[in-house]
């Protein structure tokens, strides 16, 4: 159960992390949403407050240590514990490698990773004291399962995280700490709408096994299964969320597609 457990959730304020705060408030969990947008934030706030629990709603930038720092003093300020961190965290604008400058590469490796190490290093320490706690990153299949032109810093980034996850659970096993991993396939995010288009969107939904896009809810869901007494005996471990896409067989999909468009239904 996550009935009047704290959770810290990054990147909360918007998509996958405004549903991750939204679902652990309905399931009881006190929820400290921690974003860089001062105005999204204030919105994701008032949401998740309907649900009847105690929302704090922090602007920082989880790339930065003393904000990140201060953000989690905060926290420990007003709950006086953590039980959950999720690293939520994320960003993909596509960039083609032979484009992408060392700049822009630190810049997402900070957003999709650093940030991830920072919020868990100023965590850590109150979860160890009181010998409890559960750590969950999103990670993706892109760079585990499927490589995507534009993201190889994602692809590289997502990966990291899988690395990070199962030697940090090893090590904090002792104090009763688990680290898991969710790796989410496409998700209709408002960011995806944006950059993806109406047939792409089609497509995705006909070539998965589910036949359906993944929502926000479908990530959310396994973050709560992992942050409940339920999931106590699991850790070091990745959970693919992508409707079977990861083991669809390419020549197949390719069929159905071009069958489709013989039939003029794509």
């Amino acid at each position: 159960m996550i009935f009047n457990r704290l959770a810290i959730v990054t990147g909360g304020a918007k998509g996958i992390g405004l549903e991750i705060a939204l679902t652990l408030a309905k399931h009881g969990a006190h929820v400290a949403i921690i974003d860089r947008s001062a105005e999204d934030l204030d919105t994701a706030v008032k949401e998740v407050e309907k649900h009847g629990v105690k929302v704090l709603g922090l602007v920082a930038d989880a790339t930065k240590r003393d904000q990140v720092e201060r953000a989690v003093s905060d926290v420990i300020k007003e709950f006086n514990e953590v039980d959950i961190l999720v690293n939520n965290v994320g960003a993909y604008p596509r960039k083609p490698f032979i484009e992408m400058t060392e700049e822009f590469w630190r810049e997402m490796i900070d957003i999709n990773l650093t940030s991830m190490f920072l919020f868990t290093k100023a965590v850590v320490p109150y979860m160890i004291k009181r010998m409890y706690g559960r750590i969950i990153n999103i990670s993706s299949i892109t760079g585990l399962y499927h490589g995507v032109p534009g993201l190889v810093y994602y692809g590289a980034a997502k990966a990291g995280v899988v690395g990070f996850t199962k030697c940090l659970a090893a090590e904090l096993a002792p104090y009763k700490i688990t680290v898991n991993a969710i790796a989410p396939g496409p998700i209709l995010t408002p960011g995806v709408k944006s950059i993806w288009s109406p047939e792409d969107i089609r497509i995705q939904e006909l070539v998965n096994p589910l036949k359906r896009f993944g929502l926000p809810r479908d990530v959310a869901n396994v973050v709560v299964f992992l942050a409940s007494d339920y999931a106590e005996f699991i850790t070091g471990q990745l959970i693919v969320v992508d409707g079977g896409l990861t083991f669809v067989n390419p020549r197949q999909v390719v069929k159905e597609i071009l069958a489709l468009r013989e039939k003029g239904e794509l």
